[in-house]
């Protein structure tokens, strides 16, 4: 039995016998260092490429939807700060690209990160070239657009998503741009499975001391995970930027840019703009709903 705060209780078991539920991870359980525990099954990975194929109709629904939205009108020059590889739209490795410096490897991150505090918040900040940066979906098109599908830089047009891009508010259309080019390579990549094959291989590592750094561009942005082990494997040093923190510094940035266009609109008017702007930078939970409470004099 399930209660809730209001008093109301529900009957799991009795929901669960008549409504069957299918349990769905959104985290992956099988990849481990060097590989995976466990292969997928040839008929899973053809049910994937099967509904990524049925996907075709949502994609356009989602498309023409984002077409009559109302893009709120803002721009603010910035850095912004990806992953940049010569074979593909990166996500899962190259180098670290910026708008205002080129490139440079992983390893050298913290030149890049420069965290710092500040005394209005117990998260860090990040600046590199210019006083913020920001990292995240529209990031990656500005350094990364040409690598796109085709369909997705037709869907890049059709919203006039266009790079490089200043405006905040578009991070949103960015992110429906790259789930079109996800499903894209996603089937690319399974008909590339399918025709090589699935071969198990041996995932036995050679335990030694030393330290390791890698990134990926996740949805919200670039990470980076920073490790040191012992000669026994044991974890002595941990380091990880995550992506909203990194955007935290832009963030405030924008919204002091912001702020000076609507002052002259109602309070709940200007205290909803700023909200969305929050929100375009697809910020954390925790970060997204806890908000300071804002004093008109």
């Amino acid at each position: 039995m399930l209660k809730f705060r209001t008093g109301k209780t529900v009957n799991c078991e009795a929901v669960l016998e008549s409504k069957p539920l299918a349990i769905i991870g959104v985290h992956p359980i099988t990849p481990t260092v060097n590989g995976f525990t466990k292969l997928p099954a040839i008929k899973d990975i053809k049910e994937i490429h099967r509904r990524l194929v049925a996907a075709d109709p949502d994609l356009e629904a989602t498309l023409a939807l984002f077409q009559t939205l109302k893009i709120p009108a803002f721009q603010r020059e910035t850095e912004y700060i990806s992953l940049k590889s010569k074979e593909e739209y990166a996500l899962y490795e190259g180098v670290i690209a910026s708008t205002d410096a080129g490139t440079t490897p992983v390893e050298n991150y913290r030149n890049w990160t420069n965290e710092y505090l500040v005394p209005q918040s117990t998260a860090k900040y990040t600046k590199h070239v210019r006083d913020a940066y920001m990292v995240g979906a529209l990031a990656r098109f500005n350094n990364n657009h040409d690598q796109l599908s085709p369909r997705a830089k037709k869907a890049a047009a059709e919203l006039g998503l266009k790079a490089p891009g200043y405006n905040p508010f578009l991070n949103t259309v960015a992110q429906v741009v790259e789930v079109v080019h996800a499903v894209d390579e996603s089937i690319r990549l399974i008909d590339e499975l399918l025709d090589k094959g699935l071969q198990e291989e041996d995932r036995r590592i050679l335990l030694k001391a030393g330290r390791g750094v890698g990134s990926v561009d996740v949805p919200r942005g670039i990470l980076f995970h920073d490790y040191t082990y012992d000669k026994n494997g044991i974890c002595v040093e941990a380091n990880c930027i995550i992506p909203t923190n990194q955007n935290h510094a832009n963030i405030q940035k924008d919204m002091e840019a912001l702020l000076l266009q609507v002052l002259d609109r109602p309070q709940e008017e200007i205290r909803l703009s700023l909200e969305m702007l929050v929100r375009a930078y697809d910020p954390c939970i925790s970060c997204s709903t806890h908000l300071l409470k804002v004093e008109f004099i």
